[in-house]
C-alpha cells in the first residue's frame, strides 16, 4: 500500500512510500481509507513544530474516514463494508482525558490515517453519518468534536447566549455552524472581509475583522452593550488570550483550543476580577463523537470544505494550508 511517512522534517520532505498492508488481530479491524482532513496540528507535526522529538517515520494526519475490509476473528463492533472513522486519541472511550489515553493520538503517538489501509482495534471507530460522503466524514474527528466538545461537553451554550469564535478555520466554522444550530449569537472574527461575509452567509451575526478593528474585544463590548460575550472559542494565537479575558463576561467561558492559543503573555488577575472559567480543550471522547453525530444528524449541518486535494496532492495539500487562506476544511481524497 502506499502511505506518506514523516521521515526528516519540512512539507518537502514528506515521503511518498510502500508499505505491507497490516493484517487485523482478533480484536482489530482492516480500514481502507477513502479520505483523511488536514489540521493545524498536523501542519505543525510535519513541519516539527508540534514535537521536535516526534519519534519517526511515522505516518501523519490524525483524521480520516473509509471502510471496513477486514475483521479480526473476535470482532462484534464492525462488519465488512461498514463506513467507519478513527477517533482520534484511540485510547479515550469514555470519562475523562488521562495521561495514558492522551498518549494514543492518531498522526502522533501512533500512525496516522495519510495511507490507504490502516489497522485499528474494533473500539477505536465510531460509524459515518448516513448522508456523508467519505470527504465529510474526514472533517470530523478532530476539528468538529473539538467544537462540540468546547460548546456543550465542557461548556452549555443555549439559544439566546452569545458565542465569539475566532478565525474560520476547521474548528471555528464548526463552532459557528454548531452554536447557530441551537439559536446562539455568534460573533466571528477575521482578517478578511471575504471570509467574514462567507461565514455570514452560514448564519454568524456580528462580523469583526481584527485587522481593520485591531481592539476588537473592545468592539464586542460596544455590541453587547459593555456586558461581554457568555462564550469564547479561543483559536487566535498568540496575544489573543488578553483580549478574550477583557470581551467575555463576568462568569463567562473561554475554550482554549489546541497549540493555536495562549502563547503570548497575559495577565491572570482578570480571570480573577471576572469569575472566568477557562478551559483546555484536547479533542473528546469516542462517546462525545457519538453524541456529536447524533447532533448532526437531528440538525442537517454538513461540513464546510475548502478544497480536496488527490492523494499524490498531498504536499500542494500541506502548503495550502500553510498559506491559511482556507475557508473550513482541506481534505485530501484516496479512493472514490
Amino acid at each position: 500500500m502506499k502511505a506518506f511517512e514523516i521521515r526528516e522534517f519540512g512539507i518537502d520532505n514528506l515521503a511518498l512510500v510502500d508499505r505491507e498492508i497490516p493484517k487485523p488481530s482478533a480484536n482489530e479491524v482492516l480500514v481502507k481509507f477513502h479520505a483523511v482532513s488536514l489540521n493545524y496540528r498536523d501542519l505543525l507535526m510535519v513541519t516539527g513544530r508540534y514535537n521536535p522529538n516526534l519519534k519517526v517515520p511515522i505516518v501523519p494526519c490524525s483524521d480520516g474516514a473509509g471502510e471496513v475490509v477486514e475483521v479480526g476473528k473476535d470482532v462484534k463492533r464492525w462488519k465488512v463494508g461498514d463506513r467507519v472513522m478513527p477517533i482520534f486519541m484511540q485510547g479515550w472511550i469514555d470519562g475523562s482525558i488521562e495521561y495514558k489515553k492522551a498518549r494514543t493520538a492518531l498522526g502522533g503517538d501512533l500512525d496516522g490515517c495519510l495511507r490507504e489501509f490502516g489497522v485499528f482495534h474494533e473500539e477505536g471507530l465510531v460509524g459515518i453519518p448516513e448522508n456523508f460522503s467519505y470527504e465529510e466524514a474526514a472533517t470530523l474527528p478532530c476539528a468538529a468534536l473539538t467544537a462540540y466538545n468546547a460548546l456543550f461537553v465542557s461548556g452549555s451554550v443555549k439559544s439566546g447566549e452569545t458565542v465569539l469564535t475566532q478565525g474560520t478555520g476547521g474548528v471555528s466554522i464548526f463552532a459557528l455552524q454548531f452554536a447557530k444550530a441551537v439559536g446562539a449569537k455568534v460573533f466571528i472574527t477575521s482578517s478578511s472581509n471575504e471570509k467574514l461575509q462567507r461565514a455570514k452567509n452560514l448564519g454568524a451575526d456580528e462580523l469583526i475583522n481584527y485587522k481593520e478593528t485591531p481592539d476588537w474585544d473592545q468592539a464586542v463590548l460596544e455590541l453587547t452593550e459593555k456586558r461581554g460575550v457568555d462564550h469564547i472559542i479561543e483559536l487566535g494565537g498568540a496575544g489573543t488570550l488578553q483580549k478574550s479575558l477583557k470581551a467575555v463576561k463576568m462568569g463567562g467561558y473561554i475554550a482554549v483550543i489546541g497549540v493555536l492559543a495562549g502563547k503570548g503573555e497575559f495577565d491572570p488577575i482578570l480571570i480573577l476580577m471576572k469569575a472566568i472559567r477557562v478551559q483546555g480543550i484536547f479533542v473528546g471522547s469516542r462517546e462525545m463523537f457519538e453524541q456529536m453525530n447524533e447532533f448532526i444528524e437531528k440538525h442537517n449541518i454538513k461540513p464546510i470544505i475548502d478544497r480536496t486535494f488527490e492523494f499524490e496532492n498531498t504536499i500542494e495539500a500541506f502548503k495550502f494550508m500553510e498559506s491559511g487562506s482556507h475557508f473550513g476544511k482541506v481534505v485530501i481524497r484516496l479512493a472514490k
